[in-house]
């Protein structure tokens, strides 16, 4: 058996999210079942991650055991070929020792956010950016978002259906920056809870448009309620960057 670690692109517009779900298409599904087709076996397919239907990855992390003898190569271009005309594609993959874990030897965890601040409708980001047509304040935005970094009590910017054990996480990093027509915002943390990057970002477009202030930001934070929750920002602009590893496990 062979440990496989695939890196994984795809565009979350089709599917219900990463995970196998019963009532629609997931990330996880169609890999697995040309997986199957590429080698006569079950494999099951574990992701540093789980993201929600239509959120997109530039480079999730995952793995996969498999019994036929298979090169790297060879399994990607497999993959990749009986995924067609689905809108994922295995970028690389490595053989991993097998106590390397997709979920559980990761340290941390990238995502960035892209809203399109601009008035006109738009025609090649639509469902890939969430769109606002006032002029964003991002210096606001940063500042804001400066309350939110470290160890908290994140019971605010959790989903009601999060499992997450605590709502206590660190948040590394969460930084608000223009690229030109665009506000990205990039955050970075060993793990988040569920919804907890879009319910940050709505509560950030609400810094930007001036509907709240900066110090609003830290209030609801430290209510520890999600009734203090201004919005939950749209899938649309949520991207899975990267996952993080120690080298010693990843090579």
């Amino acid at each position: 058996m062979t440990r496989f670690r695939l890196t994984v692109e795809f565009d979350g517009r089709p599917f219900m999210g990463w995970q196998r779900q019963a009532h629609g298409p997931s990330v996880q599904q169609a890999i697995e079942e040309a997986a199957a087709r590429a080698t006569g076996e079950a494999p099951i397919l574990f992701a540093a991650g789980r993201t929600d239907a239509g959120v997109h990855a530039l480079a999730m992390a995952a793995h996969v055991d498999i019994a036929k003898p298979l090169t790297p190569f060879r399994l990607m271009e497999a993959l990749n070929g009986l995924l067609k005309p689905q809108p994922i594609a295995i970028l690389a993959c490595d053989i991993v020792p097998e106590d390397w874990h997709a979920r559980f030897s990761c340290i941390g965890r990238d995502y960035v956010y892209r809203i399109a601040n601009r008035r006109p409708p738009l025609t090649l980001e639509a469902g890939r950016a969430w769109r606002i047509a006032c002029p964003l304040n991002v210096d606001a935005m940063h500042e804001a978002a400066q309350h939110l970094v470290g160890l908290h009590d994140f019971t605010t910017f959790r989903s009601a259906h999060c499992q997450a054990e605590s709502p206590v996480k660190t948040l590394d990093r969460l930084d608000v920056h223009r690229d030109g027509a665009h506000v990205l915002i990039e955050a970075s943390a060993r793990s988040f809870l569920h919804h907890q990057v879009r319910s940050m970002v709505g509560c950030l477009g609400l810094v930007g448009q001036g509907q709240w202030s900066v110090d609003d930001m830290r209030q609801a934070l430290e209510a520890r309620d999600r009734a203090a929750l201004g919005f939950n920002a749209p899938a649309d602009g949520l991207y899975f960057v990267g996952a993080r590893y120690t080298p010693a496990r990843s090579e």
